[in-house]
């Protein structure tokens, strides 16, 4: 495994794990989902993933598929979302990751998140 896709499993591990503490963030990355800037530091990024309402419902990450290319780490899988114990979603994520090789660290990430084919938000 590359450092560069160490650094970005780490990042895959925290939205489960809810602990941001050792992911390797650039000071000014930046996250942005389906466009929108969602994250604006990786201090700010370390702490969403930790105590932010929006991961606390990420429950599992499984079907990883990762690929890299020059500086630009690619990820796809597929996140259970879920609060109580009970799984209320699945939904298939796109994320890349800008992580240099020659300084393995998170500069930017970019997410597009939606429904696998046919599925319906509730299904089991």
């Amino acid at each position: 495994m590359t450092g560069q896709l160490e650094v970005a499993r780490g990042y895959l591990d925290a939205l489960v794990s809810h602990d941001g503490a050792g992911v390797a963030f650039a000071p000014g990355a930046v996250r942005y989902e389906m466009g929108i800037k969602t994250g604006r530091s990786g201090a700010h990024l370390r702490r969403s993933l930790s105590r932010g309402p929006q991961y606390r419902v990420i429950r599992r990450i499984y079907d990883l598929a990762a690929t890299v290319d020059g500086d630009l780490v690619r990820t796809t899988y597929r996140l259970d979302a879920g609060l109580f114990g009970r799984r209320l979603a699945t939904v298939r994520v796109d994320e890349d990751f800008l992580i240099p090789a020659a300084v393995p660290v998170i500069h930017r990430i970019d997410a597009w998140i939606r429904l696998p084919r046919g599925a319906h938000p509730t299904s089991e």
